[in-house]
């Protein structure tokens, strides 16, 4: 049974080792970034030169926020815009890149998908769910992708736990998953204050500590399940810090009651460490996603759990950008359930929505089907 357990780790190493080549293309995907309020910006901004993206513009309203960066990652003053749509019209960007506010996301895709530009925004796709659906309703009407970028998809112990589960079976079925996400608060990591400005607004971000690591359980669980919807939604917010985060909960727990299965997310900005670890547990094992490349896996019957460390994953799969230029260029086949794809993050915004539905009124949510919802309306 060791002996099993080892090769099956020397195999999930294997699989997820990365090429000698980054997969450079001539032909770059054209690439702009609309607004730079969002912390994670620098993803793209410092990004080591791979051959495969190309920024060709940068819209920020704030002329002092683009200089910043301009000067920290030397940029030029050429690829300024203050102006959205000239922007789009100038630079003639593929594919526009998010790093606004979340409410602005809709914005961003009302611009970008009549002129047949792809969108990618950072988590969550939206500020709501009516938010949401109409992003939906554009992406369709003008055929173009519109996808959602987490840190965590690009990890490689979140894969091999879906290996184990799914491709491998070693877990058995899957019944329970427990979820944690978020760091000790906002202004105790100091993020840059454009970004705590609105990180900290509720019309804004659309609350605090639930849909701002919220989104990464939903994401991860609704993967987990293949795309299936949860059942129920149920969820408790707090103010565990009001003198920091007067409008918005810095303390969230959500429940997701599936079939035959539950996920608990914890999401909080109250965690003494910075963390994004999923624990996975089956009928005959579990499996805990630590951070990016460690695992801990341990089967019913074993005396002691066993550590894994894996390589990165392979391009395009270990960087946003490589993958959205995959996609882009028709080279990978975004599925429904994939952890970037709308179908994924249109089931997160709905567990959003019930999650704060839930903590509002102190009820757990039914969730309706599709079908049913649209009846309904």
């Amino acid at each position: 049974m060791k002996r099993k357990l080892w090769l099956l780790a020397a195999a999930l190493c294997c699989l997820y080792a990365a090429p000698d080549a980054a997969g450079a293309t001539n032909n770059p995907l054209r690439l702009a970034v609309a607004g730079l309020t969002h912390g994670h910006a620098p993803m793209i901004l410092g990004r080591p030169d791979r051959g495969d993206v190309r920024v060709v513009g940068i819209y920020e309203p704030r002329r002092e926020v683009f200089d910043r960066y301009a000067k920290r990652y030397e940029l030029s003053s050429s690829l300024y815009f203050a102006d959205l749509g000239r922007m789009l019209d100038e630079a003639k960007p593929e594919v526009v890149a998010a790093f606004g506010t979340t409410f602005d996301h809709l914005a961003v895709v009302r611009a970008c998908a009549p002129r047949g530009i792809h969108v990618m925004v950072e988590k969550p796709l939206a500020v709501s769910l009516k938010h949401a659906e109409e992003i939906e309703a554009l992406a369709k009407k003008y055929h173009v992708h519109v996808l959602t970028n987490y840190e965590t998809t690009w990890y490689a112990s979140n894969h091999a736990v879906y290996n184990l589960a799914h491709e491998e079976r070693a877990l058995g079925p899957v019944r329970k998953m427990v979820i944690h996400d978020g760091h000790p608060g906002p202004q105790e990591i100091k993020v840059p204050s454009e970004f705590l400005e609105w990180l900290i607004d509720p019309v804004l971000n659309g609350g605090g500590a639930l849909p701002d690591f919220g989104c990464y359980g939903a994401n991860l669980a609704t993967w987990l399940m293949k795309g299936e919807q949860p059942l129920t939604v149920t969820a408790v917010t707090q103010q565990i810090k009001p003198h920091l985060y007067p409008k918005v909960e810095d303390e969230a727990t959500i429940i997701l009651r599936y079939r035959d299965a539950q996920a608990i997310i914890q999401a909080s900005w109250n965690w003494p460490i910075n963390r994004k670890d999923i624990e996975v547990y089956g009928r005959d094992g579990y499996a805990h996603a630590m951070d990016a490349r460690n695992m801990r896996l341990r089967k019913a019957g074993d005396a002691e759990e066993r550590s894994i460390v894996l390589e990165r994953r392979a391009p395009p799969f270990d960087d946003p950008f490589a993958y959205l230029a995959a996609v882009v260029r028709g080279e990978v086949k975004v599925a429904d359930a994939d952890l970037s794809s709308l179908a994924n993050n249109m089931i997160v915004m709905r567990i959003l929505d019930a999650a704060k539905q839930s903590a509002a009124t102190g009820r757990t949510i039914e969730m309706m089907p599709r079908t049913a919802r649209a009846r309904r309306r």
